[in-house]
């Protein structure tokens, strides 16, 4: 059985230093043939030179490189700019997110929702980019019930969207669920889960606590249970992901996209122990 395709993504590095970290990382991943490394793109833009300035070293090493786009508080003209410089550089993937409104900035912009872009980005270029969306299994902490979050999803899909990259999870069933329920309503597009490996605790509880992600009541214990020991918790984090990863191949997952926090060591120990090398 072919293994599902594999990616890995970054956020642009702030200092000379970063930059130089981030280029040892990616060699390390490279390694592992992935299909795309892709790069985030700040709340309103505020990392849109990084941003570019990454997809740029990646793509002049020879991998395929996928800028994410974030369209609130962003105009047509701003991201018509943005499509036709990675559309000359040779980029043929986007990551189209509606982002969020960073703090002291009052206006959305021109475009509400992550489905106008979708429209967008296919009126400007036509079918020139394979363009990703995001999926919710747990749905969008913002949406008011699961059934309104699928539509939404529904809507990006419709608009041209290619495929999708989940929120990261643990729940293997939540999920197989939301695939299930997006193939009842007629969405095709792969959907590619997620994947955040278990770095520090605070951190990950911070993050999941901002974007809804669930942390199963039995995992937060354990987690909770290790305190300070570093060690203890990349151990149990290296064996619970890459179960949940075993869980999600079975189950017939066409990708697995792992959020790296610019760093290698975990993503690669879960993808060798997967088989992958």
């Amino acid at each position: 059985m072919n293994k599902p395709l594999i990616s890995f993504e970054f956020f642009p590095p702030q200092t000379p230093e970063g930059v130089e970290k981030l280029t040892a990382v990616r060699k390390q991943l490279a390694v592992l043939n992935p299909e795309f490394f892709s790069v985030t793109f700040g709340a309103g833009g505020s990392t849109q030179d990084r941003t570019m300035e990454t997809i740029r070293l990646i793509h002049a090493e020879g991998h395929h490189a996928a800028p994410h786009l974030s369209c609130v508080g962003s105009t047509r003209d701003n991201i018509r700019a943005l499509l036709l410089a990675y559309k000359e550089l040779g980029i043929n993937r986007i990551v189209a997110l509606r982002g969020d409104l960073p703090s002291g900035m009052h206006s959305i912009g021109e475009f509400q929702y992550a489905n106008e872009l979708v429209s967008f980005i296919r009126a400007q270029t036509g079918e020139h980019f394979h363009i990703e969306v995001a999926a919710y299994p747990e749905f969008h902490p913002q949406a008011r019930t699961a059934h309104d979050d699928l539509i939404n999803f529904k809507r990006k899909v419709s608009a041209g969207a290619n495929s999708a990259i989940t929120q990261y999870f643990y729940n293997a069933d939540a999920y197989f669920r939301f695939v299930e329920d997006s193939r009842k309503l007629s969405i095709t597009a792969p959907i590619v889960p997620g994947i955040m490996p278990i770095m520090k605790f605070s951190q990950l509880a911070r993050f999941s606590d901002m974007c809804g992600a669930e942390i199963p009541r039995w995992m937060r214990k354990t987690l909770e249970g290790y305190g300070d020991n570093t060690e203890s918790v990349q151990a149990f984090g290296l064996d619970v992901v890459t179960q949940l990863c075993e869980k999600l191949i079975a189950g017939g997952a066409p990708g697995l996209h792992f959020y790296t926090l610019n760093q290698a060591g975990a993503s690669l120990e879960i993808v060798k122990r997967l088989g992958y090398q």
